[in-house]
């Protein structure tokens, strides 16, 4: 809601500011009303939930953030892992009230309806999901305050306040506050001449009440805000021999804000963040060059003012400011978040990259090559893409293949045009360095920016910029689609014949993100690939509508329509009898008509195994609905972002990989793309990556028919399976064997005919199976 008007109180002849707290007073029984009512119909809209044969996407979130959370509860990580974790529950947090909380109140601050897939209208949903979101910060509480700070002193820091530091110490903290903190105060007052001031989101917010000396008349109260600067350290680091202290910054501006207010009584200091609506929409423009990055830009700055979502608080906050502010943004308890911890858990990350701990969170495994390839890095790219294809497996095999690609196409004389679809870049990004050598060099370089992305709209703009002026063809997307595929197109004049080579992925073109999530790319040079993506590009880059390709499936005008086709080929075949069985590895599952497919192939008698990392609105393992249907999740070291669709096709599986999940904005909204895998072995490599996906005991969580998750163990006499480990030793015999469902042999003998192992090379499926 806008904040730019501004209430008139009543003043005094003497102009104080009269009756600003009382005005604003809570009547404490109709308060306990309110709570009683509150558990009343969150218990109701739970009993609908539970009804309901699909669960909200938003309430599965949640959940999701529930499997983050448990790494950092899990002991057997060590400390600064499991802060790491709980830092990320933090930010994933943020998110999930600016996008998805801001979405609802879309809805409900504007009088749209809105109908949750559990059944719920806008208000008692907004009641059930405020209610399991209090509890999950209780929980973020709980294992920060009880099972991490216990552990700090033995690690060799503490989280401390002025009075733990010696005199010494505070006379530093003080010349630092005077030196650095207190120029960048500004206390901004609100009183009947002073408009309540729009504050940041995601900033600290000290709420301070202040009084004309040695008075104690309400009358004579007033209240001003005190922003704390986000470039400054949230912590003030004390490093003593034995130890390691970080005072936050809040102690300190509290401690010393005496100096920002001369003459006057503090009554009361209180802290709060806020976080504001952000989730926002475009308008198409017909001059996309101009109007549209202008249009962006307003909506980034209008999502700092947008209406607030959520307020946390310490606790012990004064009950008046408490319901001044409550009113002001229109919001109720169920808003109101108190935080018995730090406020933002993102500060540990201060904590966790301090130079003393570095080294503290165990190290990956260096990556290995890919099957494909015998060393990560080798002379020729291109001559080894004509070789054969090449399946990437992230982050167990490096990301320096695709770079190498790029800065080899940049610099190599005979490549004539460069074409790539970016979504997200990496800081100081080599992608980015290729493509303007490329254009340096006099290649042709087509790049399509998706200036969408959301949160990295102004870094995705400013690089954008910095292509167009080298001289690359630069596309801002397209209208209202967000551009999601990765494709990469090189075209190459070899003499005697030009030639493509293609790069298709599920991953950013990100060297960063490509350490921390699981990504599957495929580097080819099959004329199939090359074809379908240059066709791809004309509708992107121009006017074109080509009849179908031969193995791409996109979006938005295919993918629904064949992968439900793909999915009632499956009931068809298990209903007459035939071998029949579905895999799917996703983010996310939310997409209506998908949900309703595998409901009815599940009916039918096919065994459905699927894979979401995240929010999954299928209902699984419920009588006469989902009885086949199993859904785990993977949460651990890694983020899991690969997407592989695999149908059984009676013993002749089809497989994609690619950038699209099973969900309305993937199908409808996005310019998606999966690519169908053709070489027998690269088909077996991605199978294997869904058999050891489905044999994880580690890092997996099987959800259960009323929505929760059950977390997997290791059972007496199993070994344990950790795929964030075990994808590192993988081996080609290994991949050749591996079984998902019935009826392969005949697929496996057709692998072996296509690729060059020795017979004496291969082990037995006994052997393997072992």
């Amino acid at each position: 809601m806008s904040e730019s008007s501004n209430t008139t109180y009543k003043s005094d002849k003497r102009g104080r500011f009269s009756n600003l707290f009382s005005f604003f007073k809570n009547n404490k029984e109709e308060s306990v009303m309110e709570e009683s009512k509150m558990l009343s119909s969150v218990e109701k809209a739970n009993t609908l939930v539970q009804q309901s044969e699909l669960i909200s996407r938003d309430l599965s979130w949640l959940k999701f953030n529930d499997r983050v959370l448990d790494q950092a509860e899990n002991a057997n990580r060590n400390l600064f892992d499991r802060l790491k974790f709980l830092a990320i529950t933090s930010s994933n947090l943020d998110e999930f009230f600016t996008i998805r909380v801001g979405s609802l109140y879309n809805y409900l601050d504007f009088g749209k309806e809105r109908m949750d897939y559990s059944g719920l209208r806008e208000v008692p949903f907004r009641k059930l999901l405020m209610k399991e979101s209090q509890d999950f910060v209780r929980r973020q509480d709980e294992c920060f305050t009880g099972q991490l700070v216990p552990l700090f002193n033995r690690h060799g820091f503490r989280i401390v306040g002025l009075e733990d530091i010696s005199n010494k110490e505070k006379e530093n903290v003080e010349e630092y506050f005077e030196r650095t903190v207190y120029p960048m105060l500004t206390p901004m007052l609100f009183d009947y001449t002073h408009a309540f001031p729009v504050l940041l989101g995601k900033v600290l917010v000290l709420g301070v009440i202040t009084q004309v000396k040695g008075t104690s008349s309400e009358d004579n109260r007033k209240l001003s805000f005190v922003q704390l600067p986000l470039n400054l350290p949230r912590f003030y680091v004390i490093e003593r021999e034995e130890e390691i202290l970080f005072l936050p910054i809040e102690q300190i501006v509290r401690v010393y804000i005496h100096k920002l207010y001369r003459n006057v009584d503090i009554v009361s200091t209180n802290l709060f963040r806020i976080i504001r609506n952000g989730d926002f929409s475009l308008e198409e423009s017909d001059d996309m060059e101009s109007d549209f990055i202008d249009e962006i830009k307003q909506k980034i700055k209008s999502r700092r003012l947008g209406r607030v979502v959520q307020a946390a608080v310490e606790p012990g906050f004064d009950p008046e400011l408490l319901s001044l502010i409550k009113k002001r943004w229109e919001v109720d308890d169920y808003n109101i978040f108190e935080i018995r911890g730090l406020i933002d858990y993102t500060a540990l990350w201060s904590i966790i990259r301090h130079p003393e701990f570095k080294g503290q969170i165990p190290p990956t495994h260096p990556p290995v090559p890919p099957l494909g390839l015998e060393r990560e890095r080798i002379p020729d790219i291109f001559e080894a893409m004509k070789e054969r294809d090449i399946l990437l497996h992230h982050p167990y095999n490096n990301f320096e293949p695709v770079l190498q690609l790029l800065e080899q196409a940049a610099e190599d004389p005979k490549v004539l045009s460069i074409k790539l679809t970016i979504y997200r870049l990496a800081k100081n990004s080599r992608v980015t360095e290729a493509l303007l050598h490329a254009a340096e060099n006099g290649k042709s370089v087509a790049v399509l920016f998706e200036v969408k992305a959301r949160f990295d709209e102004e870094n995705n703009i400013k690089e954008a910029q910095r292509l167009q002026k080298a001289g690359c063809f630069v596309i801002y997307g397209i209208g209202l689609l967000k551009t999601h595929t990765k494709l990469l197109l090189i075209v190459r004049n070899e003499g005697n014949k030009v030639l493509r080579y293609a790069h298709l992925s599920s991953g950013n073109y990100n060297e960063d993100t490509s350490r921390l999530y699981t990504d599957t790319g495929l580097l080819t040079t099959n004329e199939a690939y090359t074809h379908d993506i240059s066709e791809f590009f004309n509708v992107i880059t121009g006017h074109s509508i080509p009849t179908e390709y031969q193995n791409l499936i996109t979006a938005p005008r295919y993918m629904r329509a064949k992968l439900l086709e793909l999915i009632g080929q499956e009931a068809e075949n298990a209903k007459a009898g035939l071998p029949s069985g579905i895999c799917i590895k996703i983010n996310s599952l939310e997409d209506r008509d998908t949900i309703r497919a595998l409901y009815n192939a599940s009916q039918a008698g096919v065994p459905v195994k699927l894979i979401v990392r995240g929010m999954c609105c299928l209902r699984p393992g419920r009588a006469g609905l989902s009885e086949n249907i199993t859904v785990r999740s993977l949460v651990g070291d890694f983020l899991e972002h690969s997407r592989i669709f695999y149908f059984h096709q009676n013993g002749n599986p089809l497989v994609y990989g690619g950038s699209a999940d099973a969900m309305v904005r993937s199908f409808d909204k996005r310019i998606e793309s999966l690519f169908k895998l053709v070489d027998p072995r690269v088909r077996q490599e991605a199978i294997h990556i869904l058999y050891y996906s489905l044999q994880d005991n580690v890092n997996a969580y099987e959800m259960q028919e009323d929505g929760t998750y059950i977390k997997c163990e290791v059972k007496e006499g199993e070994g344990a399976l950790n795929i964030h480990q075990a994808f590192y030793d993988v081996t080609l015999e290994q991949v050749m064997v591996t079984k998902l469902f019935e009826d392969r042999a005949s697929m496996v003998q057709d692998c072996n005919a296509n690729i060059n192992i020795h017979p004496e090379e291969q082990s037995s499926p006994a052997e393997s199976e072992q």
